[in-house]
């Protein structure tokens, strides 16, 4: 469960954002979560392929690829309220 969480966790994103500007940590972000998704589909792949997959770990893989993918929506949300609430602000 730990590494679900781990592409976006706080001491992970403190250390992008001294190191470099929101845009690079928005865009580690999305790549782990694009990681987690193409790792879901080599493990339904072998699956059905009838390799040496386990349905346990085929099914951890496609919920750590879902939670990521949930959670990179509510932060994708969270940036648009924030940029609607600057754009009615008055000058």
């Amino acid at each position: 469960m730990k590494s679900v969480i781990a592409p976006l966790s706080e001491n992970r994103m403190n250390e992008k954002a001294q190191d470099g500007s929101f845009m690079d940590t928005l865009k580690d972000a999305i790549g782990d979560v694009n990681r987690l998704h193409e790792e879901a589909d080599q493990a339904v792949r072998d699956l059905a392929e009838g390799k040496d997959a386990n349905i346990h770990n085929t099914m951890i893989a496609l919920e750590k690829a879902e939670i990521s993918f949930q959670l990179m929506m509510q932060v994708r949300n969270k940036i648009i309220s924030a940029y609607e609430t600057i754009m009615r602000m008055n000058i």
